[in-house]
């Protein structure tokens, strides 16, 4: 039997290709091997989004590449974003590789491997005009007690830094009853908690049927038997809907959590960025959230050092962190990135600069998140368990407030047995600087959310 080696990069929307692409394999006979030595073909699923996936998925073809000239390896492939940008490249300078595929060419996994070992060189690059369907089931990757499902493809918004555009196409979504016995085989497989994921999950189902069709979505989400939890992200906030917000309060399954990407808070950063947001227009937005769910966890991602960012817009943003004491915050220094507008932009701020406000704001949100993790203290949750920390009665749990990856843990000491994607009760005993600790509640505690 044919044995594939496969390297997914990059994000969670990457990984779901990945899956697939497995899925495909397996389901045409390709048994997937954990060792590189031992593979007859090796994939790569590669990211270019910033520098340092850039750097990262270059590095990983070049390993790859020695199993190719002197390991068992014949036939390598490369897909996804690095791909789909860097088609020439790769091919005129890494001749180890013998395929190449495109963002809408994942159908043509199966084929391509086969022809590489065959002696073929391929390259195959669809228009980025659909979404692909591969045969088979998914493979899940992620332990099978979460799973992540992409409801879109590609992105419209055109922010002036960023290249996904160029290299996942337009925005178009996944057809609802498609999504639905996906998440069904998931749940069957025993998935409890699906994490919606597209680079905008917020307009979901505008291109398909003519309006957006999130909370529809979800609704119908919520009545599959088995999933517990259902959370968001990449919730565009300008495009934060009243019916949206209305069916996260209503339905019990949804995670009162929304990642809100806002990037900055100065309004003339925003408008050279590209983003149709002020800050005013942000502010509202999240006293909205927060009047309907007071519970509600909210998430951002920052960029300092954004092209003609002064120290007077960073400070503005610096403020408006500080106001408004995210729950969980993460920050990128800007990229630069070919082919995009911001990347030809004057007064480009010199590195250190970009990792010292990057750096200013972390030292900021630690101790905003500090103090909520204190304010946790005594209080009841519901966790779902991750898995044992070794050597010790304890395990590592998630809440609700937490998405796998990116978020902090919980910490649970307990002398029972537990098993991954256990739900458990959690009264909070202690906090650290992004992590939760706790132990397993009394029956008669209720949740604190």
């Amino acid at each position: 039997m044919k044995k594939v080696f496969f390297v997914s990069l990059g994000c969670d929307k990457n990984l779901v290709d990945s899956e697939e692409m497995l899925g495909a394999l397996v389901n045409a006979g390709w048994e997937i091997t954990d060792e590189e030595t031992q593979a007859d073909g090796i994939v790569i699923n590669t990211c270019c989004f910033i520098h340092d996936a850039k750097q990262e998925s270059i590095d990983t073809i070049l390993e790859m590449a020695e199993y190719r000239r002197k390991g068992s390896c014949r036939a390598l492939l490369v897909t996804g974003c690095l791909a789909e940008r860097y088609r020439k490249e790769i091919t005129e300078e890494i001749p180890e590789v013998d395929a190449v595929l495109g963002n809408g060419s994942t159908e043509e996994i199966v084929g391509a491997l086969d022809r590489a070992l065959a002696g073929e060189k391929v390259l195959e690059f669809a228009p980025l005009d659909k979404i692909p369907t591969l045969p088979g089931k998914r493979i899940v990757t992620t332990g099978g007690h979460y799973e992540y499902l992409k409801i879109a493809e590609g992105c419209e918004k055109n922010c002036t830094y960023c290249i996904i555009p160029k290299i996942r196409g337009p925005f178009r979504s996944v057809p609802m009853e498609r999504l639905l016995k996906e998440a069904e085989d998931l749940a069957a497989q025993g998935v409890k908690e699906l994490i919606l994921v597209a680079q905008e999950t917020t307009l979901y189902g505008k291109d398909l049927y003519g309006e957006k069709s999130l909370h529809i979505l979800l609704e119908k989400l919520c009545r599959i038997p088995g999933i517990v939890w259902i959370r968001l992200l990449y919730c565009y906030p300008e495009e934060i809907y009243p019916e949206l917000i209305e069916t996260m309060q209503r339905e019990k399954k949804i995670c009162h959590y929304l990642d809100l990407p806002i990037q900055h808070a100065s309004d003339r950063i925003l408008r050279r960025m590209g983003r149709r947001t002020t800050r005013k227009d942000l502010e509202e937005i999240i006293g909205r959230l927060r009047t309907a769910m007071p519970d509600i966890t909210l998430r951002t991602t920052l960029i300092t050092g954004f092209p003609g960012e002064t120290r007077e817009d960073f400070q503005e943003l610096l403020d408006f962190v500080d106001e408004m004491e995210f729950d969980r915050l993460g920050v990128f220094t800007y990229s630069a990135e070919e082919d995009t507008p911001a990347a030809l932009m004057k007064d480009q701020i010199p590195e250190e600069i970009k990792e010292e406000r990057r750096d200013q704001i972390m030292e900021l949100q630690q101790e905003i998140s500090m103090d909520h993790g204190e304010d946790c203290v005594g209080k009841v949750m519901l966790a779902m368990v991750e898995g044992q920390v070794s050597g010790e009665s304890a395990y590592v749990g998630r809440t609700c407030m937490d998405a796998p990856g990116v978020d902090g843990y919980i910490f649970i000491n307990t002398g029972e047995l537990l098993m991954s994607g256990d739900f458990v009760k959690v009264k909070v005993t202690g906090a650290l600087e992004y992590d939760l600790i706790g132990e397993i509640a009394d029956e008669t505690d209720e949740y604190a959310q």
